[in-house]
């Protein structure tokens, strides 16, 4: 019998304090999941072998202006939510983006977003991953890696309902609805064991279910079974695709 190869790959990605974590299984085993911490996204495209698909909870494609509703992505899937559309945050201006200083991001947000818009903390703490995924995200990449957001893989999974419970509390992790995500993310294949494994170091519990989840987005684009929010979607500047898939 010839060999087949070695199985398909998939991952899913969240940012995390020292860099990124990562769960990746073979196409159709959660069960067999495995997470990894890499202090740089570039470290994940030189695994061998390397994910086939890539769905990482970070935004590709960043606008010139920023229209009153934000990004096409954000407009098509907040109301999606209900209760949980203030996880999904505005994405300023590609020129707030690259702004190494807060204050100087505000004044670059300000002046690119229509009505003038300032740039959040939590959004502003994230601009070194967004830059280094933009710096190594070209159209010929969107074949295998692709935005996704936890919220939306939920509400996917959960048949196309929000989640009940907020998976934070005053900016703490709410136990009760990180363990209803678990218990979601098991109902589709992983192992309790794995999501209840000692994690690496800086790594949260809700970092380790969002690239849990994200997993399985990219498992659903695999299949063809994902689909892009919105759509169609448009492009940015450097001609990134602007979509959220779930």
């Amino acid at each position: 019998m010839a060999d087949s190869g070695p199985p398909l790959l998939v991952a899913g990605v969240d940012g995390c304090k020292e860099g990124w974590i990562c769960v990746v299984f073979p196409l159709d085993r959660p069960a067999e999941a495995r997470s990894l911490r890499v202090e740089h996204f570039r470290d994940l495209l030189e695994l061998d072998p390397a994910p086939a698909v890539i769905a990482v909870d970070m935004p590709i494609g960043l606008p010139d202006r920023l229209t009153p509703k934000g990004r096409g992505p954000e407009q098509a899937v907040r109301p999606l939510l209900g209760a949980r559309q203030s996880s999904v945050f505005t994405v300023p201006s590609r020129g707030a983006v690259f702004c190494d200083d807060y204050r100087a991001a505000c004044d670059v947000a300000l002046a690119t977003s229509e009505p003038p818009r300032k740039v959040s903390k939590q959004c502003f703490h994230l601009f070194p991953k967004i830059r280094e995924l933009d710096a190594l995200m070209t159209p010929q990449r969107e074949a295998q890696i692709y935005e996704a957001h936890p919220e939306v893989a939920f509400w996917r999974l959960n048949g196309d309902a929000p989640m009940s419970l907020p998976k934070k509390v005053k900016g703490a992790a709410n136990g009760p609805g990180l363990d209803q995500r678990a218990a979601l993310l098991v109902s589709h294949g992983y192992s309790q064991a794995f999501l209840d494994a000692a994690r690496p170091k800086g790594v949260g519990r809700d970092d380790l279910l969002d690239a849990a989840v994200n997993g399985l987005v990219a498992q659903r684009i695999v299949k063809g079974e994902a689909l892009p929010f919105p759509d169609p979607f448009e492009r940015d500047g450097k001609g990134l695709r602007m979509a959220i898939w779930a």
